[in-house]
């Protein structure tokens, strides 16, 4: 699925690589969407899994909150459901939440979490949202078009326990969160990564948010142009979210609610480059699409 969002982009955003990095506490948080080409190549879930312990011995702390749109497909198929989506989200039938729990928490996360370990200590430990209560949601509204579309059983995250993650961290472990909440009524919810990620950073009080993606970042102008915007606030993307669509909206949904919740900065980054994440947590300039907050 193209997460390419068709925009013009105002006078106003800057088109620059971010040079603000500034310093990075020593035991801040790190919160880490996984999802993309990265998670179904052998050799870039091997770099990521290697990225992550790094990002652990350099003094940070990650968190990484998974994705499994392809895997979760990949199921349906196998089992003749129905694969659709509206407003960049994944259409939940009950039929499908079923399988969604099982691919995500039964696979998807267990891989995850071996890949970690085969590169640590530190050691990965496996969670979903559900767990302890740690992600809370109410079923999420979708519009398309102006118009009201039932995306079925897919959750907003409406509130965050963050006792769990934070017990693991200080434990010397890498926690690895599939994004499956609970309703206040037992129903269980599918929920967007990047949105789950962007509500845990927040919870979290994280430094940083980073978004593995297929695409280099942010297109300024596409298809006109492949120019990617480097740079940008929360106030500019507030105006920019609009005109965007397929699954760079979550994506950038999820970096605004994040800086605008009081996480320092959030990266889109293109998953499919080796050990990008090292890079545009760890480097001076970071590629990608770089989300800060407040007014320009």
């Amino acid at each position: 699925m193209t997460e390419r969002a068709t925009t013009t982009v105002p006078e106003h955003v800057q088109l620059v690589n971010d040079t603000s990095s500034g310093p990075r506490p020593v035991g801040a948080v790190v919160v880490v969407k996984f999802g993309g080409n990265a998670m179904v190549d052998a050799g870039l879930r091997r770099t990521f899994a290697e990225d992550v312990v790094e990002l652990w011995h350099a003094g940070l702390r990650p968190v990484v909150v998974h994705g499994g749109g392809p895997q979760i497909s990949a199921m349906l198929d196998r089992l003749g459901l129905e694969t659709r989506f509206e407003a960049g989200l994944r259409v939940t039938t009950p039929e499908t939440m079923d399988v969604v729990r099982m691919v995500l928490a039964g696979r998807v996360q267990r891989e995850l979490v071996g890949h970690i370990n085969a590169c640590g200590p530190p050691f990965a430990v496996g969670m979903t949202g559900e767990d302890a209560h740690t992600m809370t949601a109410v079923r999420r509204p979708a519009r398309v078009d102006g118009r009201p579309v039932d995306i079925g059983l897919v959750g907003d995250i409406v509130g965050v326990n963050p006792g769990m993650v934070h017990a693991l961290l200080e434990d010397g472990h890498i926690p690895v969160v599939s994004p499956v909440a609970r309703g206040e009524g037992g129903e269980v919810y599918n929920v967007n990564a990047d949105l789950a990620a962007s509500a845990l950073a927040v919870a979290l009080g994280a430094e940083r948010l980073v978004m593995l993606t297929d695409v280099e970042g942010l297109y300024a102008n596409w298809p006109h142009s492949a120019e990617v915007i480097g740079r940008l606030t929360a106030d500019a993307l507030d105006g920019l979210l609009p005109g965007l669509a397929g699954g760079m909206l979550p994506k950038m949904e999820g970096c605004l609610r994040a800086v605008r919740g009081g996480v320092r900065r959030a990266d889109v980054l293109d998953g499919r480059v080796p050990h990008a994440v090292l890079r545009g947590v760890l480097d001076e300039i970071s590629p990608g699409t770089t989300v800060i907050p407040g007014a320009v």
